[in-house]
């Protein structure tokens, strides 16, 4: 699943603002799926440009899919019902996470499952983690046990119904939400996942009127208000998306709602970012990192524009924790290849690249990558010269040809690469011309070679 992002862990309560700043909001959102029309396809995955070499400007790669909402495990804080061996092994699961040490994680999550088969924090946090380790029907599996075991465990169920939806199974998410929403149609939670659900299906219209039901029932629930700013995003209302994030992270005519909500800051920074507002895009990115370093996409959009900017020893850092905390994340691995390719580390590079079009072979932008390392790289292990120009030129003929296909009419520099790699290739092919032959001794002169005449006669006559 990658790091299509969906955070349900319990977020803090805060106070209740300004109830009019509230009633502006849902106003102002209900006016817009009344005028502007509902979503249509998500909006277009935030681009950033990779660094090329000597002038060589690379194609757009994505920093990070922006899909949605990202799952984080339930702190031990969260869930007093722990106690004895089952709350040890569920802290150390807790320390694990946090670090980025999934298997870490899943062992201790597990070991809390063993030592306390009902209780449903290990099952929903072993969940997330699986999820993260590309086990999706596993995951699942222990949402369900999570709910199963805690029939109000929202948690959980939001969990489990995003999980469907982002993994192709919408519409059964959608139907197991709407189940829920029937039984407990007070529930301001369980109306906000289903909002979310109904995003990700393209139901605008759907997605904001149940958001806004969930406000009316809990005018704090900053759930539901990133939900109305993120359908929003999906549905190009930039204006709109910015206003709801307003309200949760400055406020409006009231205190914020949520100050810190990591979710939020994530997202005005891809708004920001879009916009050109890159100084803007790094604070609210820096500020969503920093309060969850699992928020992979945060970590990654943020690590990706250090790049940017040449600062490659911050950037370094962030793209390993994003693999670490997304080892399945075709793009987390995409950016941290480019990293370490321009960092010189070839191996490293190469490795990275590699695992990223094992994880997703439609990414034409790692063919790119890879020829850049090819071409070059002073050496590239395994590889003789010329062998290593060849991989090159493979590598941008097939990048030619999967981008061709993927964004028509858009250009690039692999002709220029493609020629350069080809005069490289025939100059190595070029043997190199013969040394010229070594000076013969120049002929002893007469007049040196008289007097050793002149001595062996001497010595002939004695």
């Amino acid at each position: 699943m990658g790091t299509s992002g969906r955070n349900l862990s319990g977020l803090a309560s805060v106070r209740c603002g300004s109830r009019g700043a509230l009633a502006g909001l849902i106003a102002i959102a209900t006016l817009a799926s009344a005028c502007g029309g509902e979503a249509g396809a998500p909006a277009k995955t935030p681009t950033t440009p990779s660094a090329g070499d000597a002038g060589a400007a690379a194609p757009a790669a994505p920093a990070a899919s922006a899909q949605g909402e990202d799952n984080g495990a339930a702190a031990p804080d969260d869930h007093p019902e722990l106690s004895g061996a089952a709350k040890d092994a569920y802290n150390r699961g807790w320390a694990a996470w946090q670090v980025g040490d999934l298997n870490g994680a899943k062992a201790a999550f597990t070991d809390a499952t063993q030592k306390d088969t009902h209780a449903p924090a290990p099952h929903y946090s072993l969940g997330v983690v699986l999820e993260r380790l590309g086990q999706v029907p596993d995951a699942q599996q222990e949402y369900r046990a999570a709910f199963t075991f805690k029939s109000d465990y929202e948690l959980a169920m939001g969990a489990y119904a995003l999980s469907l939806a982002y993994s192709g199974h919408a519409g059964e998410a959608d139907t197991f939400l709407t189940d829920k929403h029937n039984r407990s149609p007070q529930s301001a939670r369980i109306s906000a996942y289903l909002s979310m659900v109904k995003s990700v299906e393209g139901d605008s219209g759907s997605a904001q009127s149940l958001a806004q039901d969930a406000l009316r029932l809990d005018p704090n629930n900053t759930d539901a208000m990133v939900a109305i700013a993120r359908d929003n995003y999906r549905a190009h209302k930039m204006d709109l998306a910015l206003y709801a994030l307003a309200a949760i992270l400055d406020g409006i005519a009231g205190a914020p709602r949520d100050k810190d909500n990591p979710e939020a800051h994530l997202l005005r920074g891809l708004i920001e970012k879009q916009g050109g507002k890159r100084a803007a895009a790094m604070t609210d990115f820096q500020a969503a990192q920093t309060k969850r370093p699992d928020l992979v996409e945060a970590t990654i959009q943020l690590g990706v524009m250090k790049l940017e900017a040449g600062n490659a020893t911050e950037a370094t850092p962030l793209l390993e924790m994003g693999v670490k905390f997304a080892p399945t994340d075709p793009i987390a691995h995409l950016n941290l290849g480019d990293c370490y390719r321009l960092g010189g580390r070839t191996v490293d590079a190469k490795r990275e690249l590699e695992m990223s079009l094992q994880l997703d072979s439609t990414q034409a932008v790692a063919h790119y990558d890879l020829a850049l390392l090819y071409l070059f790289s002073p050496s590239v292990p395994g590889f003789q010269p010329l062998d290593q120009v060849a991989q090159a030129i493979k590598e941008l003929e097939t990048f030619k040809t999967m981008h061709t296909k993927q964004t028509p009419g858009q250009t690039d520099d692999s002709d220029d690469l493609l020629s350069r790699a080809k005069a490289k290739q025939a100059e190595l092919k070029t043997p190199a011309p013969a040394p010229p032959p070594a000076a013969a001794p120049p002929p002893a002169s007469s007049a040196a070679a008289a007097p050793a005449a002149a001595a062996a006669t001497t010595d002939g006559g004695k």
